[in-house]
């Protein structure tokens, strides 16, 4: 399978693109190198990575959304390979609306899962699309800011800029 990168700037540092056609991947911050090979090697094994830009169907969205226009993600498409809980997990953080928060138990009701907030959580650490797939938008039932692959001030700064409020 060939699948192709682009790295794009963004206020909270280089954005990976990971994409085949007009769907996006993978996306991931440029600064873990770690995370970013784990998440190929669990999602596409054997996959030769080619650098190359990003159809303006994923990019554009995304540039738009740190411009301000905090709903352009909401239409990019995503394949991403996982487990079919994962995929349900997945699916229901883009329900998520920008600019708001759910706890991990709430997104396992919202999926008819109560009681399942540790498998949520779990999920919802293993997405390999951050921000368009908006698992930034789950925190704590205390209202606390959790894990996050990009680290709490990157998912801090997302939930503000999606307020309206950010600065980094």
């Amino acid at each position: 399978m060939n699948l192709f990168v682009d790295r794009i700037p963004s206020p909270i540092g280089t954005l990976l693109l990971v994409w085949q056609g007009n769907a996006l991947r993978a996306l991931d911050f440029g600064d873990n190198k770690e995370r970013f090979e784990r998440i190929l090697r669990i999602g596409h094994a054997g996959a030769s990575l080619e650098p190359a830009r990003a159809p303006a169907a994923i990019r554009d969205p995304i540039e738009a959304y740190f411009q301000g226009d905090v709903t352009a993600i909401d239409g990019v498409a995503v394949e991403a390979n996982g487990t079919p809980f994962q995929q349900q997990v997945w699916k229901a953080l883009r329900h998520i609306p920008a600019g708001t928060t759910m706890s991990y138990g709430e997104l396992a009701a919202c999926i008819g899962r109560q009681g399942a907030s540790r498998a949520v959580g779990l999920a919802n650490g293993s997405n390999p699309v951050g921000i368009v797939v908006p698992c930034h938008r789950v925190i704590g039932s205390n209202g606390a800011l959790t894990g996050y692959g990009g680290g709490i001030d990157r998912k801090r700064w997302l939930l503000e800029h999606e307020r309206g409020v950010s600065s980094f």
